[in-house]
């Protein structure tokens, strides 16, 4: 584990705001590391006993998907904390994920 370039992750996680989302690749490509959308994936796995607190369920597939939802407890609660911020989830799917997607990017 890389625990400095955790530590980034969760860096640019903090600052998605409430109602949006961003991929695993977008904060890859944000670190200039845009190959490794799959440490953004480790990272994540840990970010529940991260301080301060990490917005995890924010951080989603490229295409909208809920592929982190097995890392909460129960599967559905990353959906209940997308819904609680006004994101509708259909299928596991963010519904309208362009117009929500959060560009780290062009963001900061």
């Amino acid at each position: 584990m890389d625990a400095n370039f955790y530590e980034q992750v969760y860096e640019v996680v903090r600052l998605i705001p409430k109602g949006r989302v961003t991929s695993y690749g977008a904060i890859a490509k944000a670190l200039g590391a845009a190959k490794s959308s799959r440490m953004v994936g480790h990272a994540m796995v840990y970010a529940g006993s991260a301080t301060p607190k990490i917005p995890a369920h924010r951080v989603v597939n490229s295409s909208g998907l809920l592929t982190g939802r097995f890392h909460f407890s129960p599967p559905t609660l990353m959906q209940e904390f997308l819904e609680e911020e006004g994101i509708t989830v259909v299928n596991d799917k963010i519904k309208n994920f362009k117009q929500l997607f959060w560009d780290p990017l062009q963001e900061l």
